[in-house]
């Protein structure tokens, strides 16, 4: 029975975290500083969603940072290129989610990147994004692009900077329980 015991801790202890996995909401708006002077790239490479994995439809949510996209679109200092939110599981292990927006011509979306998160004690974020200029015949001939590293806190927005481009990310856990409101008078 000892054995049994021991062996039944051991296997607790050795089983891989997967299992702790929990189901966030990632909310992101791309935005150009019109302020800051565009830094032009080479043009995105074809392989750029390189072992991604695309979000699938079903997985897409109702965006919450509706108003803070409304302030950015009326501040002549910033351009909203793309806002998306969706729902995914994350954990220990990073998981790296393909994202793309506009029609697609030979492999290459108008707006294309990938988005790298790995939970921890904060949310290790690895942003790369393209913003490409198609010409008629569907060749990128221009890009801009965004790669930028952070560690995010979870249920508040965060900016990543990257010069003329930045990113606003939210994480916000579906799983764990909503904090309690603070009292309006704290009793004696």
């Amino acid at each position: 029975m000892r054995l049994f015991r021991s062996l039944t801790l051991l296997i607790a202890l050795v089983t891989p975290t997967a299992f702790a996995d929990d189901l966030y909401q990632v909310e992101m708006i791309l935005v150009r500083q019109n302020a800051v002077p565009a830094i032009v790239s080479r043009a995105a490479p074809e392989d750029w969603a390189a072992g991604a994995q695309r979000i699938s439809p079903d997985s897409f949510r109702t965006p919450s940072l509706n108003p803070e996209v409304e302030k950015l679109t009326a501040d002549q200092n910033y351009t909203v290129l793309l806002h998306k939110a969706w729902q995914q599981t994350l954990g220990e292990e990073a998981s790296k989610v393909a994202i793309s927006d506009g029609t697609e011509q030979f492999g290459q979306f108008p707006i294309e990147g990938t988005l790298n998160l790995k939970l921890g004690r904060f949310t290790d974020v690895d942003a790369d994004f393209w913003v490409n200029q198609i010409d008629a015949n569907g060749l990128v001939t221009a890009s801009e692009r965004l790669k930028q590293e952070s560690h995010t806190k979870n249920g508040q927005l965060n900016f990543l900077d990257n010069g003329h481009l930045g990113l606003l990310i939210k994480i916000t856990s579906l799983t764990a329980p909503a904090p309690r409101p603070v009292p309006d008078e704290i009793p004696d």
